[in-house]
């Protein structure tokens, strides 16, 4: 039996707000440990390719511009208190980066260099060529091993265990390795495991985004807010959802219909590709469903550039575009197409990464914590901004590994049993036990996906979130009769994918639930039957509580606004 130590921080996911928290908790004094279904520099954050936000002073920027344009952009369901601490917070975490060892781009002049992204009118997006977030990724780890912080690789987490007072005191995980279960005891647990991407299909996200912390928290108590805010980025690759950065239109390249007309002049005439996600999103979507686009798709241009500029600052898209699409961008136009992206829901937090309201506004889960896209301060409201993920890892997981280390001093050991395990271990076993021929998980989780992807996604109506609800629900019937060809116990993905199957299938029911009660159309969330944005009813969060066999329980939280009022947004 495995018998880990108890800690006063414990920390599910490797990426870039799983290290970042665990260095600021370890800086504090705490004992740390991370804990993972993954090697670290394999975590989905190496996927961010544009860059990281933030206004610096000494370049004429302003971080009160920087909270503008982010709540903005979110069409106002971003809780203005939290942009202000990711605005104000921005630079000073940048630079500790650039000492860290981040090698930032830099201009003629020998400063950091930064580039346009879109929904802002400033060029404030520092960036490493087109791999910002593997070149962060690799530095944190460097910190990580400098720090010699104990990190629990492929192990696989399958619940949050209580104690007696309802307070979150560590989880059930079992290793990949060895099949093994142990019981995990923690003063306190962070989530930073990422999105939950592969509940769509296509995704950009990579095949591990099955917002397993999401539903592990969302199942242990604590509430999930405004899941129905999915960001379709708009330049995917059809059919394979790879990710083309929003950094080649921030370096200049144009969106083009079949017609070769660069057709945002119509939908954003002063910020035309630039304008925000949601807007272009819809944008390529109108020209392709009115017949302008060509095989489900528009084109981006990124021909004007020329070959040495393309190579040497959007390297990696280069590359992408003539692996898997045979296209040479400095002479020909790339096929692109919106694709989900992007989680703006999540675990339900404050500004510290508390999954519980210390106020009693809400009802939340004591001892844990969230940071990330696994959480929703809200920093991203109705639509994020691009470049404005990486900084929320970064902000936000330094705050919360802080919040949570000073919080692990004011309370004892954890005090729970070795029977916690008991549950997952009979759930694991009744899997294995199942009899084939059965269903398959791959068919489930494809029927999944594209049923989001159908229903669920750029435009939606009441009649076909309720098709969803309904798919989804059948889905969730026939799981128990999933079965698995390996019955052993050493790395059996299958039994993996069975596991994350469920998990998704809960996030799925939480998404097209949020959708379905908010009558309204607001960033990403955009409804055909309700054209318009309603400030006087559904200027607030949704929040869902998880109901074990029935829908989900929902509750109501206002925006919180300091001083940027909702006006009509115009890009």
């Amino acid at each position: 039996m495995i018998s880990p130590p108890t800690y006063d921080v414990l920390i599910v996911g490797a990426g870039l707000a799983g290290m970042r928290a665990a260095i600021s908790a370890h800086q504090q004094g705490a004992s740390v440990a991370l804990l993972t279904k993954v090697h670290p520099v394999r975590s989905h954050s190496n996927a961010a390719q544009g860059g990281i936000n933030a206004a610096l002073t000494d370049r004429g920027d302003k971080w009160e511009d920087h909270a503008f344009e982010t709540v903005k952009g979110s069409d106002y369901l971003a809780d203005q208190d939290a942009v202000e601490v990711l605005a104000q917070d921005a630079g000073h975490d940048i630079i500790t980066l650039e000492h860290m060892g981040v090698i930032f781009n830099r201009n003629d002049e020998g400063q950091l260099g930064t580039r346009r992204f879109g929904g802002q009118k400033k060029a404030r997006t520092f960036f490493v060529s087109d791999f910002t977030g593997q070149a962060m990724l690799h530095v944190l780890y460097e910190q990580l091993m400098q720090a010699k912080l104990p990190v629990y690789e492929e192990w696989f987490v399958t619940s949050l265990v209580k104690d007696e007072q309802g307070h979150c005191a560590g989880l059930v995980a079992f290793e990949m390795r060895t099949g093994q279960f142990a019981l995990f005891r923690a003063k306190t647990v962070i989530m930073a495991s990422g999105g939950l991407g592969r509940v769509y299909e296509p995704s950009t996200n990579a095949l591990i985004c099955t917002g397993d912390g999401m539903a592990v928290a969302y199942r242990a108590g604590a509430p999930l807010m405004d899941m129905e805010m999915v960001q379709y980025h708009p330049t995917t690759l059809k059919g394979k959802g790879l990710l083309i950065t929003e950094a080649a239109r921030g370096e200049g390249a144009y969106l083009l219909n079949k017609q070769g007309d660069r057709f945002m002049k119509h939908y954003a005439p002063t910020m035309l590709e630039l304008a925000s996600r949601d807007v272009v999103s819809r944008a390529e979507q109108i020209e392709i469903n009115e017949g302008r686009g060509m095989n489900g798709c528009v084109f981006l241009d990124c021909r004007h550039l020329g070959r040495a500029f393309l190579q040497n600052r959007l390297g990696q898209i280069y590359a992408e575009a003539q692996t898997f699409a045979n296209i040479d961008l400095a002479e020909e136009l790339l096929p692109i197409r919106p694709g989900m992206h992007y989680q703006m829901g999540g675990i339900k937090t404050d500004t510290e990464g508390r999954c519980w309201d210390i106020h009693n506004q809400w009802k939340g889960l004591p001892g844990l914590f969230a940071a990330g896209e696994t959480a929703c301060v809200s920093l991203h409201g109705g639509n994020r901004l691009g470049a404005n993920s990486l900084l929320d890892t970064i902000v936000f997981g330094r705050r919360a590994g802080q919040c949570a280390a000073n919080y692990s001093r004011t309370i004892p050991p954890p005090t729970i049993s070795e029977r916690s395990m008991e549950a997952d271990q009979h759930l694991v076993a009744t899997i294995l036990a199942r009899k084939g021929p059965g269903e398959r998980p791959a068919a489930l989780r494809l029927e999944m996906g594209t049923t989001m992807n159908r229903y669920v996604s750029v435009f939606r109506e009441q009649e076909g979130l309720e098709t969803a609800r309904q798919h989804i629900q059948a889905l969730k019937a026939r799981w128990p009769d999933v079965t698995i060809d390996d019955k052993g116990q050493v790395y059996n993905t299958g039994m993996i994918a069975v596991l994350e199957l469920s998990f998704m299938l809960d996030c799925a029911e939480a998404i097209i639930a949020g959708a379905l009660t908010r009558k309204e159309s607001r960033g990403a969330h955009f409804r055909t039957d309700y054209l318009d944005r309603d400030d006087e009813d559904w200027l607030q969060h949704i929040l869902l509580y998880h109901q074990p066999g029935s829908e989900p329980l929902t509750d109501f939280l206002p925006v919180t606004i300091t001083q940027w009022q909702p006006q009509i947004r115009v890009y």
